[in-house]
């Protein structure tokens, strides 16, 4: 018989995938806590790991909860079965390398920002301008007696 994690487990997962029926979740006890391993249809597994891993953290986090409510700590373990049917744990799909490259890709010529250093200076000039006027009349403020 399941217990509630095994039930619970597999009730949010067969909402989840196209094949229910190759659903199942076995239960190991070890030092670290209940380690349920969850086994889906090679098909399914996309849909249970989600993007970014989004949806396997989302059930880890459910069943943190109901570790909670029990005094247990849950792991899930999603179990990837191939084709040959040999198994291998299934890990979080990473962005494609292509992707990572277009982000690190470098130029050494600089960027134009839309902004001269003639401009800058002319800007910085004035500036110092308003700030010199503002300190003369903080300082008259200052000579006032009130």
């Amino acid at each position: 018989m399941a217990t509630i994690d095994q039930q619970f487990v597999e009730y949010i997962v067969k909402t989840l995938v196209n094949n229910p029926d190759k659903v199942a979740v076995e239960r190991k006890i070890d030092e670290k806590g209940v380690l349920l391993s969850l086994t889906v249809d090679p098909e399914d597994v996309g849909r249970v790991i989600g993007k970014r891993g989004v949806t396997a953290q989302s059930i880890r986090m459910l069943l943190r909860a109901l570790g909670t409510k029990q005094d247990a700590r849950y792991n899930l373990k999603i179990v990837n079965t191939d084709e040959e049917g040999g198994e291998r744990a299934a890990a979080p799909v990473q962005p494609k390398a292509e992707a990572k490259e277009e982000v690190e890709e470098v130029t050494s010529e600089p960027a134009d920002d839309g902004f001269d250093e003639e401009e800058e200076v002319e800007e910085s000039e004035e500036s110092s301008a308003l700030a010199e006027k503002t300190r003369a009349e903080l300082a008259d403020l200052d000579d006032l007696d009130i």
